[in-house]
């Protein structure tokens, strides 16, 4: 019965929650997916490789608010007082949904795992040609139109009914550094595009055209050519138009892309560059110094007796050595500040493939963590519905969301590892969760005001002297 209460909110909150983060992707993405004459499928491709990709984090928002809206609703209509006056304690009463979240919380992990790269990488493929995409063919009246590369088209009048141009202006700047040498001008024309969709088919009525070629060799001149005709055509190509679908192999070595056995093997193989990339610059930069030098060849003049020695030499192979030795510093110092760039960027990277290990985990932690934040939080205020519990639910949600996002924020930065870095979220969250299940447990008034009052009368009553003499008025 307690899961069948469950499950209807559960339901509900989860595609509710959904539909928001899509909405939040579809809000950033809006002027890249805007004017460019995308077919309904790939939108619908795209939403729903979108809408995979939000799952993870969606279930335990809408674990924690039906949760909430649960058991309030079962409090709130009395249903919980039978079952605790037959002697079944609070734990008792959750233990079956507490099995059931535990369930969805180990299906995320499976999804993260196994269904979630999948998504991630087709997602990411998809959106890159999206974004790559140029705008649809709309010609309007009076702008120009520069989505066909090497051409500038611009009618000032176009027929709503027949499709008909007016005073068509085409600039040709097809050749490199030629700017628009070549320019045709008709009165009229129509356009329509090519059986298999890959040309656009300009036909022009009564224009002339000019064409303005590359300087003579000889003469150091610009010829000229000009001409006019009734009737002409112009094939433009359409092929930049297009939606041309990258090999998703170009996108699979990416972290969000991998499931955990692939992240471990990565990981490793980053840990290995890493090393064996150190281990070079450190060799190098030994060799570098004559004092660190594995095989030490004779110097000009040897440490020690440096003074003498240095002035047996010439004044001038002496600024030589000098300035050789200058140089010397300056090549190591930047060679040094080089060495802990990139030292720095190959860190961050292994940072986020560890990152990514601990998130499948944590996010599927974060489950049953919710549940045992939410059943004894509604327990406790015994109200359902979409009101109070969806305030509760979306502050402790922002507790989780914002600490999490910084710390991972500090674990790319090197500022923490990825464990515990990852897991701090839930840490701050677990002692609440501990406390509201005591509290829940035992009856205690936590959100009554009256238990405060009397509370507070209490400590003040340790604090307040006796008078001295008693008033005699009864």
């Amino acid at each position: 019965m307690i899961i069948r209460a469950f499950s209807g909110p559960l339901l509900i909150t989860f595609v509710v929650v959904l539909f928001i983060l899509v909405m939040q992707f579809l809000w950033k993405y809006v002027d890249d997916l805007m004017g460019k004459g995308l077919e309904w499928y790939v939108l619908l491709e795209l939403m729903t490789y979108a809408t995979a990709s939000f799952v993870p984090l969606a279930l335990p928002l809408a674990i924690l608010l039906s949760s909430i809206m649960t058991l309030g609703g079962l409090g709130e209509n009395s249903e919980l007082v039978p079952m605790r006056s037959a002697g079944m304690g609070l734990l008792r009463i959750l233990f079956p949904l507490a099995v059931f979240v535990g369930g969805l919380g180990l299906a995320s992990y499976f999804f993260s795992n196994n269904v979630l790269p999948v998504a991630n990488l087709r997602f990411h493929s998809l959106l890159w040609d999206v974004t790559r995409k140029k705008p649809a063919m709309n010609l309007q009246p009076g702008i120009f139109y520069n989505g066909i590369d090497g051409f500038s088209i611009r009618a000032m009048q176009k027929d709503p009914d027949t499709g008909t141009l007016h005073d068509v202006l085409i600039y040709d700047h097809s050749a490199p550094f030629q700017g628009n040498r070549t320019v045709v001008r008709a009165r009229s024309g129509t356009m329509q595009r090519s059986v298999d969709g890959h040309f656009l088919i300009l036909k022009l009525h009564d224009g002339h055209f000019y064409d303005e070629r590359s300087p003579a060799a000889d003469r150091g001149k610009y010829p000229m050519m000009r001409g006019t005709f009734s009737e002409d055509e112009i094939k433009l190509d359409l092929s930049g138009l297009g939606l041309d679908r990258t090999d998703r192999d170009l996108f699979k070595d990416h972290y969000k892309m991998m499931s955990s056995g692939q992240l471990r093997s990565a990981e490793d193989s980053l840990h290995r560059q890493l090393d064996m990339r150190v281990d070079e610059q450190r060799k190098h930069l030994a060799n570098s110094l004559y004092i660190t030098r594995e095989r030490k060849q004779e110097p000009a003049f040897l440490p020690g007796d440096s003074t003498r020695r240095a002035e047996a030499v010439p004044p001038e192979q002496r600024t030589n050595h000098y300035d050789a030795a200058m140089n010397m510093v300056r090549n190591n110092l930047s060679f040094i500040e080089h060495s802990d760039q990139e030292r720095e960027g190959r860190e961050q990277q292994l940072s986020r493939f560890q990152i990514e290990w601990h998130r499948k985990r944590m996010l599927a932690t974060a489950c049953l963590l919710f549940f045992f934040i939410g059943a004894p939080l509604g327990a406790i205020i015994r109200r359902g519905g979409m009101g109070l519990p969806v305030v509760f639910a979306i502050i402790f949600f922002l507790i989780f969301h914002i600490v999490s996002f910084s710390t991972e924020k500090l674990v790319i930065s090197g500022a923490f590892k990825a464990w515990p870095g990852m897991w701090i979220s839930s840490m701050v969250l677990l002692p609440i969760a501990v406390l509201l299940t005591w509290k829940a447990s035992t009856d205690s008034p936590l959100f009554d005001a009256d238990a405060y009052y009397r509370g507070w009368e209490r400590l003040r009553s340790l604090f307040r002297r006796s008078h001295a003499h008693p008033s005699t008025v009864q």
